[in-house]
């Protein structure tokens, strides 16, 4: 008589795993790597690099010598945190803030919780949101995009983002339409040639990322399509209210880090819900977060807070979008 093995659920069987998914994220980024170098020099590439390294070191240390169980950073998920990380600063950031920003993602974000799976919020937002409140300065010091070819030893002129100079702006009185005349074009947003942090600058690379990811179903649509339609229905109906005083929708969708939460961090299986009614409501509550903490809140951004207050609804929404058991007796 042989013996049976029972484990836990969920019992599929797939040629899936957490190493592949993880490298398949990392490939899916690599155009916004490419274009992140491109127009930040080797200043991106020195960002990426010292993220990645940084990460995979916490994770490896703390499980060697803290916890001293399985080494497990090779699946590629302290990767993908590192390079996420990488792609929610500036390309001008300092090494020790770096090195701090990868400690908070690992070390209390990730491994604190149990590591790979057990983490209720994203990690790389975490280490995103620490960096912008304990270095704001740093944080929102946006090197001006040059392309290579143009860049010098020298470059080091900064400016600010398109949503933060028209935040700005407003404040002083102006009206949308007369900042909008002074802000990137809509190709330059969607190509990558503005300021903002090194892995958001290209509408247009991250969504390249974005298909092949759900190509190769890493992600599934109820996310992003929820998250963008909710934001432009909802900056759409105040662009049509006042349009001297709200910036109109399309303009929200390829400015800022949007594409990048919306693709890359809010469809995260681990803290976004599981089901698909859940996924939906999920992406709906990030894209109302968002737009209110870009129009009235004190950030000119509100992709990275909005994701991960509904990371805090996950458990939440899951529970009430929780499927039927198999055998389940349905009441009348």
């Amino acid at each position: 008589m042989g013996l049976l093995t029972i484990s836990g659920s969920p019992h599929v069987h797939g040629d899936m795993s957490v190493k592949k998914i993880m490298y398949g994220v990392v490939y899916a980024m690599i155009p916004a790597i490419l274009v992140s170098v491109y127009f930040f020099g080797l200043d991106a590439l020195r960002v990426i690099l010292i993220s990645v390294a940084a990460c995979l070191f916490f994770e490896w240390f703390i499980q060697k010598y803290i916890i001293k169980g399985p080494i497990t950073i090779d699946d590629g998920s302290a990767v993908v945190a590192g390079v996420l990380l990488a792609f929610n600063v500036p390309a001008n950031l300092p090494v020790w803030i770096i090195l701090i920003g990868a400690f908070v993602t690992i070390g209390i974000a990730k491994m604190s919780f149990g590591g790979l799976g057990k983490n209720p919020f994203n990690p790389a937002l975490v280490g995103r949101i620490f960096l912008l409140i304990s270095f704001p300065v740093q944080m929102t010091t946006w090197p001006i995009p040059k392309p290579l070819f143009q860049r010098g030893l020298t470059d080091a002129i900064t400016g600010p983002t398109p949503l933060g100079f028209v935040k700005e702006g407003l404040k002083t009185g102006k009206t949308v339409p007369e900042l909008m005349e002074q802000v990137p074009s809509y190709m330059q947003e969607l190509v990558g040639d503005t300021g903002g942090s090194l892995g958001e600058i290209s509408a247009i690379a991250l969504v390249l990322g974005a298909l092949y990811m759900l190509y190769r179903r890493i992600i599934t649509w109820e996310i992003p399509v929820s998250y963008l339609l909710s934001v432009f229905v909802f900056t759409g109906i105040l662009w049509l209210i006042d349009p001297t005083i709200y910036i109109n929708p399309l303009f929200h969708l390829i400015a800022g880090g949007l594409m990048l939460g919306v693709f890359y961090m809010a469809t995260d299986m681990v803290s976004s819900p599981m089901s698909s009614k859940g996924q939906l409501v999920f992406g709906v509550g990030c894209g109302l977060i968002t737009v209110i903490i870009r129009i009235w809140g004190a950030y000119p951004e509100g992709v990275a807070f909005a994701i991960l207050i509904m990371n805090a609804f996950a458990p939440l929404i899951n529970r009430v979008f929780k499927p039927k058991r198999f055998g389940e007796v349905v009441k009348n």
